[in-house]
């Protein structure tokens, strides 16, 4: 029997149908993915299911059922009796999802609270849940705000937040995005484990690796449309359209990147370390040369962001050395971007400013930003757009093209791929590639995907609690682990 029932959705956007002609089934105790490019009406899909489509948006729809309710046509407070117990979200924006003002905690309990559920344990609860879903420490993660956690431990109290009142079905909108490689395991371990224990889970997500350790079905959307659908085996075996076909192949493991040699040292670090209420970067020490991309990967809360933004001067350490041998133009892309653009400003606007900021001629600005977000595979219509009205992928896009927008020397990123479907992100990879090969770029690349980092970095640092527990090539890291660690993350990714 579906848990989740729809005949004919279709959405419309300022006039523009957006999905149309979607029919949609989930059983109890299956896994049915989602998959598709960025903009392909995956994420308004799923959302239609809980009556979240944003502001300007239209829905019809022919038969909506979830979990025996009729929500053809709901108003707004039917469907506030819904979310959360009956259906619930986990969705890929940790950061603007969680109230920045509120303690985890809080957030997790609310759904309880509006439905009444686990009176005089919640707080017991709550850190079950936390735990549930392999959060460190959860006693003292539920009294932190969303600030203090990373992005990962952001991503995890979320996904707790959905699971409070036990919903009959659970929408993971690209739930694993953030997450590295054993904690990721674990995530899509614990979603196999509650469609297995007969809830319906609805799995939106671009990382086909992913999508095969969790799905028994798959749909493929392009362009608003169910194009095809099949079993998980069928669909990442044997696709049949040429649209999946190309989804399928982009996903494959990419060729390793030719060694670039060693060049001059640009960057010594010197055990540097990093508190805020606990020790978020303990004692690194590496270097860095001209022309390689160096990979920084561990779980999170390891201490891979703070040490980012400690070589860009975003933060300051409290003890220890960075120093640049030579001055460079150095440039940070966030692992967050809809917190890096203001809200107010189109994205042409934005990378408008970058380029203004550093020197582009007046006159030659519109045909440089159009240039920039051609590059990283953006329409020019969207420089009009402000960030919440671009999907994820589009909107890291276009923080990449605006880091661009400085001719860097130096490039951080900070999970630059991590919301990216496959075809994107390999155009993407290529055009980093691309740019450091004719630049002489050098880049610090921080990571939960250890397959690109393998495709793409010279050198890696593997980081655990704060601390660099392995250094090296990437060849000799990855085939020949020394540390436990660096065992175990390679392990959780195959």
């Amino acid at each position: 029997m579906s848990v989740v029932h729809v005949r004919g959705l279709r959405i419309e956007i300022d006039g523009h149908v957006v999905v149309d002609e979607v029919d949609l089934d989930v059983a109890a105790g299956e896994c049915v993915a989602i998959v598709g490019e960025s903009g392909a009406g995956k994420s308004l899909t799923v959302r239609a299911l809980l009556g979240m489509l944003p502001d300007g948006a239209r829905m019809t729809v022919d038969e909506l059922g979830i979990d025996g309710a009729d929500a053809t046509g709901l108003r707004e407070a039917g469907w506030r009796s819904l979310r959360g117990r009956r259906i619930a979200l986990g969705s890929q924006d940790a950061l603007a999802a969680l109230d920045p003002l509120r303690r985890i905690g809080h957030e997790v309990a609310e759904t309880m609270e509006i439905h009444r559920l686990h009176r005089g344990r919640r707080d017991e609860r709550v850190v079950q849940l936390l735990a549930s879903v392999a959060l460190p420490e959860p006693e003292r993660r539920a009294r932190s705000r969303p600030h203090e956690l990373s992005g990962g431990m952001r991503q995890r109290a979320l996904i707790a937040s959905a699971l409070a009142a036990e919903p009959a079905v659970l929408v993971a909108d690209e739930a694993t995005t953030a997450l590295d490689a054993t904690v990721q395991a674990r995530i899509l371990a614990l979603l196999r484990s509650i469609a297995d224990e007969g809830r319906a889970v609805l799995f939106v997500s671009h990382d086909f690796a992913a999508v095969r350790k969790v799905a028994d079905r798959v749909l493929v959307m392009r362009d608003g449309r169910i194009i095809e659908q099949g079993s998980a085996a069928e669909i990442l075996t044997s696709p049949r359209e040429a649209y999946t076909q190309a989804l399928v192949a982009a996903s494959a493991p990419r060729p390793r990147t030719p060694d670039r040699g060693q060049g001059d040292v640009l960057l010594q670090v010197r055990d540097v370390s990093k508190r805020f209420d606990g020790p978020a970067v303990v004692g690194a020490s590496f270097t860095l040369a001209a022309g390689r991309t160096v990979g920084i990967v561990g779980e999170s809360g390891s201490g891979k962001t703070t040490l980012a933004r400690m070589l860009v001067g975003v933060e300051r350490p409290d003890h220890g050395e960075i120093k640049w041998t030579t001055p460079q133009r150095v440039q940070l892309v966030h692992q967050n971007p809809l917190g890096a653009f203001d809200p107010r400003w189109t994205i042409g606007r934005s990378i408008t400013e970058a380029l203004q900021a550093a020197g582009v001629p007046r006159g030659e600005r519109r045909r440089a930003t159009a240039s920039l977000l051609a590059e990283v595979g953006l329409e020019e219509a969207l420089s009009a757009r402000r960030p919440r009205q671009l999907s994820g992928g589009q909107r890291q896009r276009a923080a990449i093209a605006r880091a661009l927008a400085a001719d860097p020397q130096v490039l951080v990123l900070d999970e630059p791929v991590s919301a990216l479907d496959s075809t994107v992100r390999a155009r993407v990879l290529d055009l980093l590639a691309r740019l450091q090969s004719e630049r002489q770029l050098t880049v610090v690349f921080v990571s939960h995907d250890l397959a690109v980092i393998e495709s793409i970095c010279d050198d890696v640092l593997v980081m655990r609690d704060g601390a660099i527990v392995e250094q090296g090539a990437v060849g000799d890291v990855f085939a020949e682990p020394r540390h436990p660690f660096t065992r175990e993350l390679l392990a959780a990714a195959l």
